[in-house]
């Protein structure tokens, strides 16, 4: 198995205890439609661990009171 199967499949597990652990306990603030974690898992599902990173990065960076918002698939 790749290294970046292996990451790929270690940043999911991370993301889905967020999404089950944490955010049920915060307001919903995501400016974007799917959520910012919903898109990084998707990412990770669709492209390898660093071309997702960077899809993640500059996902959350656009995620601000400033940015843009609404419909924002993985592309």
């Amino acid at each position: 198995m790749k290294i970046n199967n292996i990451l790929s499949i270690w940043g999911i597990f991370f993301i889905r205890a967020y999404k089950s652990c944490i955010s049920p306990y915060l307001p919903r603030n995501c400016r974007h439609h799917p959520t910012c974690s919903s898109y990084a898992m998707q990412a990770l599902q669709k492209y390898s661990f660093f071309k997702g990173s960077y899809l993640i990065l500059n996902r959350l960076l656009r995620c601000n009171p400033f940015g843009s918002k609404g419909f924002d698939p993985v592309p």
